[in-house]
């Protein structure tokens, strides 16, 4: 797949976003490595802490699948700026994606810049941390 076409799906998703108090939509596309594409939109719940963000939302529906290796993510917003995933995704996105995973920020305008998730969170704490014995 493309990375264009990755980017319209992100896009498209925004459309189902639910942001009732923010009025910021966030759409998602995830690619599996075999090609599979899961698609997630913000959901806001006026207990804030309840929101569900876009990423989360199509990695958790990629996880529930089956799903365990991916390659990219797209996220597109209703900003001018690239759209960044917060700190619950990235953890989130790092953990069950991977530190090569590719992220597509794509702002309002359908421009987009393309970073490795290692990058967007350097130092993450992970299982390696965990004594697991």
């Amino acid at each position: 797949m493309k990375k264009n076409d990755l980017v319209k799906i992100a896009i498209d998703a925004k459309k189902k976003a639910l942001p009732q108090f923010s009025k910021f939509h966030v759409g998602a596309a995830l690619l599996t490595n075999d090609g599979k594409i899961f698609t997630g939109a913000n959901i806001e719940n006026s207990s804030y802490g309840l929101t569900l963000c876009a990423e989360r939302l199509a990695v958790f529906k990629a996880l529930h699948d089956g799903e365990r290796n991916f390659k990219k993510i797209a996220i597109a917003a209703d900003s001018e700026n690239y759209i960044s995933p917060c700190g619950a995704c990235r953890q989130i996105m790092i953990e069950f994606c991977g530190p090569e995973l590719e992220v597509i920020m794509i702002n309002s305008k359908g421009k987009h810049k393309t970073v490795k998730m290692k990058d967007l969170l350097p130092y993450s704490f992970d299982k390696e941390f965990l004594n697991n014995e």
